[in-house]
């Protein structure tokens, strides 16, 4: 067993080989870290745009803009509220992954919060630099900050995001609710636990383009070990405890990253709450009998959608950049095969890797059903 062992992480480090970075900053990671404790969240906010506009290697020619949609940011409703939310990203992404949604909820009264894990916001060879303990103590850190400003507290994460607020609320009673993305409770990779070793012999597993203002497109191995770390974290909570207060959970049938079955599984058995959600994007699964689950179809051919992805659920089709007719157009999507088209109609939107000899597929970045999506979090929440 050892053996074999040996000889398949010594294959994944030959094959990770490949990815050897060009010589740029983005791939030559920052001096430091920005500080996550500071003892109020404006100043928090100032210091850590402040920080990205000296580290960041920036893509376009606006600087401000990409400051802005980097950086941590609050929303606060027109009226004194006693409710607060803390969204916390995924491993690549940024704050403003939350845009959508924390403007309806501070629309709806809630005072929204969204931080910047270490590492991002910059370059991807940033994720080089911390360690999970940065990330748990950020999030702690935060969600303490929000309960000393409200009565009712509840946590949000995306994928990595969202197993970091969950093993925050099984040991923090002050958390009332949670909403989880894609929470990345369970991989659909048998060989992460790898990840640790392959990162002290190379620094990366992907090398991409960077173009994407809002998302890293690489991946250096220390930022495979620490999702790793939080898989085992989150899984050790979930195998031991349940967590008996509301929750909406989220993920697509033919999301590419994670195992939804899986996910389904342990919200039915772990999640018992009667007001808990979960919103399924695709078929509806087989023996289903729990009426607190919602299967919505994710094949819409009217609008060229195949399946949805790990990503496009917290995005309106009004967004800007990720929407429906945003600026920015994934089409990096497993298919090196194939050309785009040149008709921009004649593209179809997935999650990552669809294959059809008929179709090509960018990745699917915004969500059809995001109103839906609004009225669940009401529901859950009790609005």
């Amino acid at each position: 067993m050892f053996l074999r062992l040996v000889v398949l992480l010594c294959a994944l480090v030959l094959l990770s080989s490949c990815a050897v970075p060009p010589d740029s900053p983005r791939f030559q990671p920052s001096g430091n870290l920005p500080r996550h404790d500071q003892a109020s969240f404006d100043q928090y906010v100032r210091d850590t745009r402040a920080w990205i506009a000296d580290n960041r290697a920036f893509i376009g020619e606006d600087r401000y803009r990409e400051i802005a949609l980097n950086a941590p940011f609050e929303r606060r409703p027109g009226t004194p509220t006693n409710r607060g939310i803390l969204f916390v990203h995924g491993l690549g992404s940024s704050p403003w992954y939350f845009t959508d949604v924390a403007n309806a909820m501070a629309e709806d009264g809630w005072l929204v919060r969204s931080i910047l894990l270490p590492g991002h916001g910059t370059r991807p060879a940033d994720l080089m630099l911390p360690g999970h303990d940065d990330w748990e103590n950020a999030v702690a850190h935060h969600t303490k900050l929000l309960a000393d400003d409200v009565d009712e507290l509840w946590l949000s994460g995306f994928s990595t995001g969202g197993n970091l607020v969950t093993t925050q609320a099984f040991q923090d009673d002050s958390v009332d609710g949670l909403l989880l993305f894609s929470p990345g409770f369970y991989p659909d990779s048998q060989y992460l636990f790898l990840a640790p070793a392959i990162s002290y012999f190379w620094d990366w597993l992907d090398i991409d383009d960077e173009d994407n203002i809002v998302t890293y497109q690489s991946l250096p191995s220390r930022g495979a070990s620490l999702y790793h770390r939080s898989v085992s974290t989150v899984q050790k909570n979930l195998d031991a405890n349940r967590f008996d207060k509301p929750v909406l959970m989220t993920i697509s049938q033919h999301d590419s990253v994670l195992d939804p079955e899986a996910t389904l599984d342990v919200f039915q058995t772990r999640f018992p709450n009667p007001k808990s959600r979960f919103v399924w994007y695709g078929d509806t699964p087989q023996h289903l009998d729990d009426p607190r689950v919602t299967a919505l179809t994710s094949s819409l051919p009217d609008r060229r959608i195949s399946n949805f992805s790990h990503m496009n659920v917290l995005f309106a089709p009004e967004n800007t950049y990720y929407g429906e007719t945003g600026s920015y157009l994934m089409l990096e999507n497993g298919q090196e095969d194939l050309a785009p088209p040149d008709n921009p109609d004649a593209i179809w939107f997935s999650a990552w890797g669809q294959r059809d000899a008929e179709k090509y597929h960018a990745r699917l970045t915004w969500n059809p059903y995001f109103d839906d999506l609004l009225d669940e979090i009401r529901n859950v929440t009790g609005d």
